[in-house]
């Protein structure tokens, strides 16, 4: 089984490199797309419109993070579908759930979505690490034939490390999200886990953050709100594909990148 990993969806510039998806599949045979739509909308949360839109391109399962209940039409909308996943460690009555079971071939993929709790101030969330483990015990006790995957929307390395390691054997894949940079540890872990620390984004790459970086710098350098303004240049997608056996381990855990050309920069916005 292929399961691609698209990496956080930044704006307009995101969801323009996920049109390539379709090709991406066909040529990879990806059997499942899982990403990160934590800031389709501006770049900050994502709105029901752009959630339908990214699902019609190809992807299977979209996530999100502490940022999931900011476009107000989400909020609604996440509890009339199954295939948006906000972060399980979310308090339980909370519109929406972070862990689905989706049936592939003969096989059910367990997805199960995850928030850190370093650095995010403005919530306030149950421990992820005694969640998972408590989910994947259950799940494995009540699914046939379950294939676990993990993603982990966190801001720290050694958060996301820590996941990892302690899910090694026990999941198919870690897959670290949030800072929109991809690491350089792409890796089989010694108990058959696939893990990245963090699976990159999809947008501008000569950017800060997938953002205008003359506004990102005037906001650090005189702490001024202003507005983000999203960047067209030098387009991106970026995802890790990673491939799983008939036991549930990883065999291989592979990093793409796919340069992204497009015609329909709006005027000012390059």
């Amino acid at each position: 089984m292929n399961v691609l990993f698209v990496g956080e969806i930044v704006g307009k510039p995101g969801i323009t490199c996920a049109k390539n998806l379709k090709d991406l599949r066909e040529k990879h045979h990806v059997d499942f797309v899982i990403a990160n739509a934590e800031g389709a909308t501006g770049g900050f949360g994502l709105g029901k419109a752009h959630a339908i839109q990214l699902h019609k391109l190809g992807i299977d399962v979209l996530t999100g993070g502490e940022k999931i209940y900011f476009k107000l039409d989400m909020v609604d909308f996440l509890g009339k579908n199954n295939w948006i996943l906000r972060p399980a460690n979310y308090p339980m009555g909370n519109p929406g759930r972070g862990v689905r079971i989706y049936p592939v071939g003969d096989k059910n993929l367990v997805v199960i979505n995850l928030l850190g709790t370093s650095s995010f101030n403005r919530v306030h969330l149950n421990n992820p690490f005694g969640l998972v483990q408590s989910t994947v015990e259950k799940m494995r006790s009540e699914v046939k034939d379950p294939v676990f995957l993990v993603q982990f929307h966190a801001s720290t390395s050694a958060e996301k490390q820590t996941m990892g390691y302690m899910l090694d054997g026990k999941v198919s894949a870690v897959i670290g999200t949030h800072t929109k940079v991809m690491s350089a540890d792409a890796r089989i872990l010694p108990g058959g886990t696939a893990y990245i620390t963090d699976n990159g984004r999809c947008g501008s790459q000569m950017s800060i953050g997938g953002f205008a970086n003359d506004v990102e710098l005037r906001k650090l350098l005189t702490s001024i709100p202003e507005r983000s303004r999203e960047n067209w240049n030098q387009l991106e997608l970026q995802a890790v594909l990673v491939q799983i056996g008939e036991d549930g381990k990883a065999t291989g855990i592979e990093p793409i990148r796919v340069p992204v050309e497009d015609s329909g920069v709006p005027e000012g916005e390059a």
